[in-house]
């Protein structure tokens, strides 16, 4: 911790400095080879949606005997359909089939019972229709128009519109790196995740808006003055809130982790690894994205304001000029150097006269 504190320190003081600006174009590669792979996936394979979304009958068969290979025949002969069946721990067999009538679910819930060696009440069955899962997709896809609307507004208020465009890429960075990874694992998408997906946003928010603030912070009368460009301050302050925003993250994915291994892993709760998934890729891509996109992007944007543009300029020139002259004084002193260091040449004899 002492050198986290003092590799702060050092970064906060400007002793030390990641050239996080000045490397952009390093980050944007490195986010579109990301979002390049989150899209390819999401069309070549799409997302796995849950019961909820696309309908159907769902089966929970508690200490289940059998193999998943035989309840999934079980499951194919009584629904007439391709099953999916998977293994949630604790011995807990999950069937899922197309959407079936209640006395077909109660018959192959019979059928799972006999199969699986456990008794047909403890079995618990879901019948969910398409028509649920359209509702929680429109009410979400609401939620998330009235939060990127509210966000504009504020950032736009509160700091300014430039700002507010950079948070929004952010935002967008990180919803599609998080959808990608579920297109890419195959993992299933429940309404759990949909709650994980927009809980995320606050954090990416809250993260870049502290960068943010740090900036607004260093650029306030940068224009009255000739020794810091822009993206110098922004730059500053992103290695100013460096450590904050990793210990941030840190502290807030160790329990998000801890609901995958023990939740999930150990209770085998599928909700809790729904959820726990797109909050953990969603708060790493977050941190991401408030150091190495948003204020890149800021600073790009702002450079292109002509006062920006002349303090630039400025700036350049006086350190040019300073340049010179400290090598004007380094070839001066150089030149004083040798000549002292030039030995003497001793004292002529003279001979005396015959």
């Amino acid at each position: 911790m002492s050198k986290m504190s003092g590799l702060g320190h050092r970064l906060y003081s400007g002793q030390m400095s990641i050239d996080f600006i000045g490397r952009r174009r390093t980050w944007y590669v490195v986010s579109a080879i990301i979002l390049l792979v989150s899209v390819g996936a999401l069309l070549t394979r799409g997302l796995n949606l849950g019961i909820e979304f696309r309908g159907g009958a769902d089966f929970a068969i508690p200490s289940a005997t059998c193999s998943i290979e035989q309840a999934r025949v079980v499951a194919e002969e009584g629904s007439g359909a391709q099953s999916i069946v998977t293994e949630t721990g604790n011995g807990t067999i999950r069937v899922q089939t197309e959407a079936l009538t209640p006395a077909e679910s109660s018959v192959l819930a019979g059928e799972l019972a006999s199969a699986c060696g456990v008794a047909k009440d403890d079995i618990k069955v879901q019948v969910v229709g398409p028509t649920w899962g359209a509702e929680i997709s429109k009410k979400a896809l609401q939620g998330l128009v009235v939060f990127l609307l509210l966000v504009t507004i504020f950032l736009s208020i509160y700091f300014e519109w430039r700002m507010a465009v950079a948070a929004l890429v952010a935002l967008a960075h990180d919803l599609v790196i998080t959808i990608g990874i579920y297109a890419l694992t195959g993992l299933e998408v429940t309404p759990a995740t949909v709650i994980g997906v927009l809980t995320i946003l606050g954090f990416s928010l809250y993260d870049t808006v502290v960068v943010f603030d740090k900036v607004r912070e260093n650029t306030r009368g940068i224009t009255g003055q000739s020794m810091l460009t822009y993206s110098d301050a922004a730059n500053l302050a992103v290695n100013q809130t460096l450590v904050r925003s990793i210990n941030t993250s840190i502290v807030a994915l160790l329990p998000v982790l801890s609901i995958i291994v023990v939740g999930a892993g150990l209770l085998g709760a599928g909700t809790l690894l729904d959820l726990a998934v797109a909050l953990a890729v969603g708060m790493a891509a977050g941190a991401y994205s408030s150091i190495f996109i948003a204020t890149p992007i800021l600073a790009q944007m702002k450079n292109a304001q002509p006062e920006i543009k002349s303090l630039a300029a400025r700036v350049l020139a006086r350190r040019s000029q300073a340049a010179k002259a400290a090598a004007a004084g380094d070839t001066t002193v150089g030149a004083g150097s040798t000549l002292r260091q030039q030995p003497k040449r001793p004292p002529r004899s003279r001979r005396g006269k015959s």
